[in-house]
């Protein structure tokens, strides 16, 4: 005979309200979480993906609702809202104060980024401290990291209006008088200079687009040597070589012009009568692509050129340390310039870019 059970209730289940609180998420849930909140957030706390990443908190912390606002204090709740005439005063308050405020119910707290307010956290339920600042934490970090991506964006394109308004007056002043001193002695080579100018002229200052084509930077570059060519006479030679398989290759937008221009004013030009070469190459490597600008000019010293690409040279070499950027912004720290150089022994310069990177299309 079993004895009676003194705790007749034991074995009975507990009622349940539907919602319990966790103080203690998985980590492996938070890392998720953090990484989907950070992708959400990439347009702020008012953007499209805000409520994806509010769903995704709540989720992990297991509340009734939670909720973000930017500044104008409108929240985007997911879960069970807590009433408008608690959360408006509260969220107004903490936006005034930029301090946490609430209780039992509800807890709002101020999200600063860069120790700027950036808008507040709003969680129902009881739910410690620690955990709402962990998840304050992860938005705010999120919120971070977004601008410091629309910074690098905005630096970006400002290097690329740069790069097309740093057009030589020299050379274009040099083009124009070998243009127009043809067109009585030789007619048919001023048309075809006239329109090879034009066509360098248009694809440096009028395209659109952050990306194109390697060959529409090939086209580029071998109109500009004709014009160079033009200018210089016997004193440039040129030598273009590039795989079929890689024309199609998407890459950054004025990438190899900048490297080519360097090449003939501050390689070839300096020599004084003497006559140099050029030789731009593109081919495959495994999965890269890999183009390298090479002169046999007056070169330079290795110090000298770190400096450059530091974007501490002349100002006549503020190109490569723009491409060099932007190289490294769309494909990252692996993928800058490499320059190669010694006074006298000329300068060779590679771009190694992937065949395929997502995002980077003409």
């Amino acid at each position: 005979m079993q004895p009676p059970d003194r705790h007749p209730d034991r074995h009975r289940r507990r009622p349940t309200t539907g919602w319990r609180p966790r103080s203690r998420p998985d980590p492996l849930a938070a890392l998720r979480t953090a990484r989907g909140v950070a992708d959400d957030l990439k347009d702020g706390l008012a953007g499209a993906g805000a409520h994806r990443a509010v769903r995704r908190l709540r989720r992990l912390l297991g509340v009734p609702g939670l909720a973000v606002a930017d500044l104008s204090g409108r929240l985007q709740w997911a879960g069970r809202p807590a009433p408008a005439t608690t959360a408006a005063p509260l969220v107004e308050e903490v936006l005034h104060a930029e301090a946490p405020r609430g209780g039992p119910a509800l807890t709002v707290v101020p999200l600063h980024v860069d120790d700027q307010l950036a808008g507040v956290l709003a969680v129902t339920g009881r739910v410690r401290g620690a955990v709402v600042r962990e998840a304050a934490a992860w938005v705010t970090d999120a919120l971070r990291r977004a601008r410091l991506e629309a910074s690098a964006e905005q630096a970006a394109r400002a290097e690329l209006r740069a790069l097309r308004a740093e057009i030589s007056p020299h050379f274009v002043y040099n083009a124009l008088t070998v243009i127009a001193s043809l067109v009585s002695s030789d007619p048919d080579r001023a048309r075809e200079l006239m329109v090879d100018f034009a066509d360098y002229t248009r694809y440096s200052l009028a395209r659109h687009g952050e990306y194109t084509t390697l060959s529409d930077e090939f086209h580029a570059i071998e109109t500009y040597l004709a014009l160079q060519r033009a200018v210089l006479g016997d004193r440039l030679r040129v030598q273009v070589r590039v795989a079929p398989e890689v024309l199609g290759v998407a890459v950054p937008y004025l990438v190899l012009q900048p490297l080519v221009e360097n090449a003939v004013r501050h390689g070839i030009e300096p020599r004084a009568g003497a006559p140099g070469l050029v030789q731009v190459s593109g081919e495959a490597e495994g999965g890269d692509c890999v183009i390298a600008v090479e002169d046999d000019g007056v070169g330079m010293d290795p110090a000298a050129a770190e400096a450059v690409l530091a974007g501490r040279g002349s100002a006549g070499s503020v190109g490569l340390a723009n491409v060099d950027r932007r190289l490294r912004h769309v494909y990252g720290a692996w993928y800058g310039l490499v320059v190669e150089t010694q006074v006298g022994a000329g300068t060779r310069v590679v771009v190694r870019v992937p065949r395929f990177q997502p995002g980077v299309m003409p």
